[in-house]
């Protein structure tokens, strides 16, 4: 998704830089799938929509020398939409240059009374009442008193967000804001900008859009099942994505969705599917399958052993000609088993080249680094008292 709308700009008549506002985590992936050019800031932990935008316009005004003046639109990366939406983003650029409002939104034309869907119902008076996820019954009732749907697409000019930062006590100053941002409260840019702006406008769009955000929507644009999925008689409108290297048996499922990732599994019916965030929010395990600048790894394995002793097995994919960085461990081991291919490794300064068979012994505090000559797999066994993808101190290498 990030890759077709990140395309779509590109190809649009915008001229718009670019900048993903996003979690720590995502960046390698992020890099890994848009290059490494894209400019990218960092959210220090979760805290939701309004921090997150709040802390990329304070970046834009610090790093990037915006002026306070230039336009912002925020949107998300997972509509899947024609280039009409991006002449849209067009139109809600102009309003803020033309200071139509303070806060510009995108409005969704509806195509049936949805119960995934924020509503905006634009009043008399030129400002907007916002429903949130009503009924089917009730969106039916909003829709012909000529609310839209809520695109979470917003437009304003940087100084008018910093200027609410002000208002709140918080620091519009980009590192200040980031040393306190796990002290900002939780909440949505819809809850505590879009419904307490008192300078509000709306454009509407009439093209082709659906928010992929929600596995339901999703689903209807993955026809066929995912993976290793066997089903059996009774199973009926069930989409089935399993990402697992074992078989997925589905028996008399109807209008459900199964995902199944080595970082969970979801079993959820397609219509409450769209409310899964409070309990996925209950999950705080390291996560089990990430993409990096270099490859991937999956989580294969994880063990305590008591007396604070941990060991964590990964399998490793580094593509050809890339480099895992010259990094130390100041609370774990590590042991490196090549399964395939070949590369050059590092180890304190001091090179061999490794294929099949080969095995590393890293101990704590050795500096190390992996070069794949040919596509590269290999076995990671981590022993220590903290197996964290925080325990990494890098360093400087000018590896030709």
């Amino acid at each position: 998704m990030v890759q077709r709308v990140y395309r779509q700009i590109q190809e649009s008549a915008l001229e718009a830089r670019v900048v993903i506002a996003t979690s720590v985590s995502q960046v390698d992936s992020i890099r890994s799938q848009l290059g490494s050019e894209v400019v990218i800031v960092t959210e220090p932990e979760r805290r939701d929509t309004f921090p997150a935008i709040a802390l990329a316009a304070a970046y834009l005004c610090d790093r990037l020398k915006c002026g306070r003046e230039e336009p912002v639109v925020v949107m998300p990366v997972d509509p899947y939409t024609d280039m009409r939406y991006f002449e849209t983003i067009a139109q809600m650029e102009r309003a803020v240059l033309d200071h139509t409002a303070d806060l510009v939104l995108m409005g969704i034309t509806p195509t049936y009374p949805s119960e995934k869907y924020g509503y905006i119902l634009p009043l008399q008076d030129g400002g907007c009442r916002f429903v949130e996820k009503p009924d089917a019954a009730r969106a039916e009732k909003l829709i012909h008193q000529g609310a839209l749907w809520n695109g979470g697409v917003f437009g304003f000019r940087i100084g008018y967000l910093l200027g609410l930062l002000s208002q709140k006590g918080l620091p519009d100053d980009y590192q200040a804001l980031y040393s306190v941002y796990g002290t900002m409260r939780k909440i949505s840019f819809d809850y505590e900008v879009a419904e307490r702006a008192s300078s509000i406008a709306v454009v509407p769009f009439h093209g082709v859009w659906k928010d992929m955000g929600t596995w339901n929507t999703l689903s209807e644009e993955i026809r066929e099942d995912i993976g290793q999925v066997i089903c059996g008689e009774g199973t009926d409108r069930t989409q089935i994505i399993n990402e697992l290297d074992i078989p997925l048996v589905a028996l008399g499922v109807k209008d459900m969705v199964v995902a199944a990732s080595p970082d969970g599994i979801l079993v959820a019916g397609k219509n409450e599917s769209s409310f899964m965030k409070p309990y996925v929010d209950q999950i705080s395990r390291r996560p089990m399958y990430e993409e990096r600048r270099w490859g991937y790894y999956k989580v294969l394995d994880y063990r305590a052993y008591g007396q604070g002793v941990h060991s964590l097995t990964k399998h490793l994919f580094v593509g050809a000609g890339k480099k895992i960085s010259y990094q130390s461990h100041a609370c774990r081991d590590e042991i490196w088993t090549i399964v395939e291919g070949t590369g050059t490794l590092m180890l304190d300064g001091h090179t061999r080249n490794v294929r099949r068979g080969d095995v590393a012994y890293i101990t704590a505090g050795m500096k190390h680094a992996l070069c794949a000559v040919t596509d590269l797999h290999m076995i990671e066994v981590q022993i220590g008292d903290e197996l964290t993808e925080t325990d990494i101190i890098r360093h400087d290498l000018d590896w030709q």
